[in-house]
């Protein structure tokens, strides 16, 4: 018989009412006590402080060894476990916590913030800094990611002899995943990627890195399907989410990007066996000073792949410099260019309800293959304008129409 149980019949078997007030009146602390200390054994042989597997919340002393006893005892526990992480700065390196568990419902809940070493190189030598693989049902909880990835930044500038750097955080090959409230600073690398993975949910994640940070993409979505962004604000030195190759059924909403380099598909056509990106949907967006808005990019080299089924839907631009783009001769910096004719098939494209303002005077420019015209492009209620004025077009190897009133006027 539980505690609760116990309470009832104890007040069931009782007399009168006079009686119960009586009783419990006197015993009413020792019921309270019984109760307390019920609960919490009920729920602590499930819960994993890290505090208790010796983890200091200073900043300053390494809490690697704390943080993977933690992940054992929760992956070995065969209910539901949370692994909390109390206030405080925990400094930690290259983590992987990997599967395959008994247990697929685990809780990372953080109070506080995982601080990555001060010498850039202890990462920057690593692929990730906190990686999660083959893992079934992990959720994360709030908390904030401090990579301190401004001294490698300062290193690239100057081109010396600098390291990569380490992406923040990965999920590979992993189902059933959640990420909400999460802060992440200033990554040295991408701040967030899902690779190989089914079923994931990020949600109310801030990304903060400076505006001229390299490489430090705010969400990387690749192989992976069935992954929903919601109410996110992404600010960053390059794309605010960057969906690549083997993408699936990718929902984005309620998103602000800014500054960085928009929302691109791509880049594509990195290799000739490339699987495409199909049915992807971008809502309710917000691009304040980004590069670009709405992007679709590939290199002008022949590939398999393709882009097919995506909607852009309802976004406001805000002094964006290309706020509606394909790029099919994409190459920065005009450094080591293919030279060749993409062979990315872009297919059933919409863009509807796009409006706000450009930073140069051509708002949509679309380039698409020679080899593999872009079809099936819809332009629908598009309203973009370039210092209150009509802004322009431009179009390359595109088929598609124009619904609805718009500007600039149709190119297509």
């Amino acid at each position: 018989m539980d505690v609760y149980h116990l309470i009832y019949f104890t007040f069931i078997s009782l007399s009168s009412a006079k009686m119960a007030v009586k009783f419990f009146g006197t015993h009413l602390y020792l019921f309270l006590l019984i109760l307390s200390s019920y609960s919490y054994q009920s729920s602590a042989a499930t819960n994993y402080n890290v505090l208790i597997f010796g983890a200091k919340g200073n900043g300053v002393t390494d809490s690697n060894q704390a943080f993977s006893k933690a992940w054992a005892a929760a992956c070995g526990s065969t209910e539901p476990a949370t692994i909390y992480v109390p206030k405080g700065r925990y400094l930690l390196g290259s983590m992987a916590f990997k599967g395959d568990c008994k247990n697929s419902d685990i809780t990372i809940r953080i109070d506080g913030t995982l601080v990555a070493p001060s010498d850039y190189h202890v990462l920057g030598k690593s692929d990730n800094w906190l990686s999660f693989e083959r893992v079934s049902g992990v959720s994360i909880i709030g908390g904030a990611l401090d990579a301190k990835g401004t001294a490698l930044w300062n290193c690239k500038a100057k081109g010396t002899n600098c390291p990569n750097g380490a992406t923040t955080l990965s999920f590979t090959n992993s189902n059933n995943v959640k990420i909400n409230g999460l802060l992440s600073l200033n990554s040295q690398m991408f701040h967030i990627v899902i690779n190989g993975c089914q079923n994931v949910h990020v949600e109310r994640i801030k990304v903060v890195a400076a505006g001229d940070s390299p490489n430090t993409d705010g969400v990387h979505v690749q192989l992976s399907r069935n992954v929903n962004i919601m109410s996110s604000s992404i600010k960053t030195g390059d794309d605010c989410i960057s969906i690549g190759p083997g993408t699936k059924n990718l929902w984005i909403e309620h998103v602000t990007c800014g500054p960085g380099h928009g929302i691109s598909i791509g880049s594509l056509a990195k290799d000739m066996d490339e699987e495409g990106v199909q049915n992807v949907t971008v809502k309710n967006t917000t691009f304040i000073g980004t590069q670009n808005g709405l992007r679709i990019k590939s290199w002008a080299r022949p590939s398999k792949g393709f882009v097919q089924g995506i909607r852009f839907l309802d976004a406001v631009m805000r002094n964006v410099q290309n706020p509606i783009i394909i790029d099919q001769n994409y190459c920065p910096h005009n450094l080591n260019c293919p030279g060749q004719v993409s062979g990315i098939q872009i297919n059933d494209v919409t863009y509807q309800n796009i409006r706000g303002t450009s930073a140069t005077p051509v708002a949509i420019k679309l380039d698409c293959s020679t080899k593999y015209p872009c079809k099936g492009i819809r332009l629908h209620n598009v309203n973009l304008k370039y210092l209150n004025q009509l802004a322009q077009s431009s179009c390359s190897n595109v088929i598609g129409k124009e619904l609805g009133m718009g500007q600039p006027n149709d190119c297509l």
